[in-house]
Parts: structure tokens; C-alpha cells; sequence
């Protein structure tokens, strides 16, 4: 099933696992790049274990020549309307590992946006001079229109999801999920544990995304601890039900600490704020994790955050063995480099050169 097989309004009904199949090739191999609902957990360890590679090999020089060797024929498109720092440089270094030639446009008052023009018919035109358009938007829902668009055309390319509105940020929940292979690889891996998200967990794009690819892993019990005013959204937890997940609700920072594998910290999303200063009102200070916190934190565990961060995470914690939001922000370099290597089916290349 393709895009092409089907009207843009009988899509945009479609529910987030009905849509998903309208999204990888035959194969399984993903084409765009939209939503998590496209990636099962054989997926998921795949794109893993490609990126260990991919990190392994680009240690030495050797390595990088032959990675950078790839795919010099092939162009991609950083369309980036909304502020990103970790996100767009962690596509630059990945296109360029691969040997990519890259254009941008990071402001539509450069653009010809500013003239008029559609969004459709500026990604159209990229589409012209691109072999994939790897899109950053304020807009919800317009990374699915554009590669709706793109793949009715007489040239489709590829459109990656690099984060769309409020709902979805699909490679920084690949990212999140090879960090949480890599810390647990010696303890049983993802299977069983709990995560609990903190924070602005209505806005958060990034725990929207992170909940539904834990969906992937047996026994994996989520806790969301957050003020009432932004607490989880129902459409989230109705994913969670529907896969038989266990969960449960609060604002008790400190009684969800002892219980966690995994701690996913997040920011005040305020820039989502429908009225100026909504968000400051809002007591956030109880949900910043403290030096006091790490008393009570299985030795094991791992905090992590999606960046940037603000006052919720302090600097002092940054050398506690257990944070590895750092090490978070170096793993999507790696696993945006395995997903385009994945994507222009040179992945076969990286495991013969690997294992040679």
C-alpha cells in the first residue's frame, strides 16, 4: 500500500496504525518518515544495530571514507521553519557522514513563502532539486500533507518528519529508544522496565512519540508525573490501552523516582501558550529534578531529556554517571545516519563493510 492508493481526505481519517501502512515499501523499508507507528520492534533493532555500526566505524578514518562514499550522488532538503538546534545539526552531520549534499531554508522570509507561495507548491520545488525533504514545522499534520503531496507528483521523494506541531517527532523517539537499548544492553534491555516522563507532558511532541514506540517492548510500565494543566493526553493513553499497556498518573516527583529505569525530564512548552504568560502561572518547579532526587535513583537508571533544557534538569547533575542526555543528543547523529542509510538502501553496504 501507497500513498498513491488513496485520496488525501480518506488518509487524513485514517487512525496513526492504519496510516503507518501507507508508509514503507514493500520490504518493510521505510520510505517517508512520518509517525513511530511505522516502526515494529524488528525495526526498531535493526535501525539499532545499524547505528552501532555506523558509530563503530566512523571512529577511523578508513571508516568515515568509506561511510561518506555512500551517497554523494544524493541531495537532501533541511526545511527547517521552526527553531531547532540538536535536530537540524544532528541531520547535517548525518547527511554529510554519509557524503549528502545539503540545502536549507530555515525562514520562510527567505523563501518565497514570503510572496505567497503555498507550502505545497514550495516543497514541490524542492522536491525538483532533492532526493529527500527532511521538514521542521510549527504547522501539525503538514509533514503528512507534504508527503501526500510528493508522492502524488511526478516526483516523489522521501519527506522525513523532523518534528510536525504538536504531534509528532518520530526520529527523536528513534533516537530516545537506541538510547534506552544502549544503557540497558547489559541489564535485560527495554523489556520490563519503567519510564516515567516529567514535565509538559501535554505539549511534548517528543513524549508523545517516545510512549507510542515503548508500545513496541513487553512489559514496559509508563508513569507520567506532571501538573493537572498538563498532564498526558487522552489520545496518548487510548494508544496505550489499545496495546495493553500499564500506566498510571501523577504529580508526586519524588515517589516516582525510586520506581524508575528511566527518567525522561522535559520543559515547559510555553511557546505553545494561546495566551501570553498562561504558562508561568503553573507551579513547574515541583517537577525539576534535584540533586536530592539521585538518593533515592536505582543506581542503574538513566535520566535523560530531549534538550534544551531550562532550570529542570540543574548543570550539577550533568556528571552523575546516570545522565545521559548528552550522550542522547550524540545517538541521533547516529541513528538519523543509520534511518537515511536505511531509507537509500545502502545499509547492506555498512554490514559487509563492517563485518569485512
Amino acid at each position: 500500500m501507497a500513498l498513491t492508493d488513496i485520496a488525501w481526505d480518506a488518509f487524513l481519517e485514517l487512525d496513526p496504525v492504519e496510516k503507518s501502512r501507507h508508509l514503507n515499501q514493500d520490504d518493510g523499508r521505510p520510505f517517508h518518515v512520518l509517525m513511530t507507528r511505522q516502526f515494529d520492534r524488528k525495526a526498531l533493532d535493526t535501525l539499532g544495530e545499524l547505528a552501532t555500526r555506523i558509530r563503530f566505524l566512523a571512529k577511523t578514518k578508513e571508516g568515515m571514507t568509506f561511510l561518506a562514499g555512500l551517497l554523494p550522488h544524493r541531495r537532501a532538503m533541511l526545511y527547517f521553519t521552526q527553531p531547532s538546534t540538536r535536530t537540524f545539526l544532528s541531520f547535517c552531520s548525518a547527511c554529510e557522514i554519509l557524503g549528502m549534499r545539503i540545502g536549507n531554508v530555515r525562514d520562510t522570509a527567505t523563501s518565497s513563502e514570503l510572496k505567497g507561495e503555498t507550502k505545497d507548491d514550495s516543497v514541490r520545488t524542492f522536491s525538483s532539486y532533492f532526493d529527500c525533504v527532511v521538514m521542521r514545522t510549527q504547522v501539525g499534520g503538514l509533514a503528512e500533507r507534504m508527503a501526500w503531496v510528493l508522492s502524488n507528483s511526478e516526483r516523489p521523494v522521501p519527506i522525513i518528519n523532523a518534528g510536525s506541531g504538536k504531534d509528532q517527532h518520530p526520529t527523536q523517539a528513534l533516537l530516545d529508544i537506541y538510547t534506552l537499548q544502549r544503557s540497558f544492553e547489559d541489564c535485560g534491555g527495554i523489556d520490563g522496565k519503567t519510564v516515567v516522563f516529567v514535565g509538559d507532558l501535554l505539549r511534548g511532541r517528543t513524549v508523545r512519540s517516545l510512549s507510542a514506540l515503548l508500545t513496541n517492548y513487553e512489559g514496559v510500565h509508563q508513569v507520567f508525573i506532571a501538573p493537572p494543566e498538563l498532564q498526558v493526553a487522552d489520545d496518548v493513553l487510548a494508544i496505550l490501552d489499545a496495546s495493553h499497556v500499564t500506566y498510571e498518573q501523577g504529580d508526586d516527583l519524588a515517589a516516582a523516582v525510586p520506581k524508575a529505569d528511566a527518567i525522561y525530564m522535559t520543559r515547559v512548552q510555553d511557546e505553545w501558550d494561546t495566551e501570553k504568560g498562561a504558562s508561568a502561572k503553573i507551579d513547574i518547579e515541583r517537577y525539576w529534578l534535584k540533586e536530592t532526587h539521585l538518593e533515592q535513583l536505582k543506581p542503574d537508571a538513566v535520566i535523560m531529556h530531549p534538550l534544551p533544557r531550562r532550570h529542570e534538569i540543574p548543570p550539577s547533575i550533568d556528571n552523575d554517571p546516570r545522565a545521559v542526555y548528552w550522550r542522547q543528543m550524540r545517538n541521533g547523529m547516529w541513528i538519523r545516519t543509520a534511518l537515511l542509510a536505511t531509507i537509500f538502501e545502502c545499509d547492506g553496504d555498512i554490514y559487509a563493510f563492517s563485518q569485512a
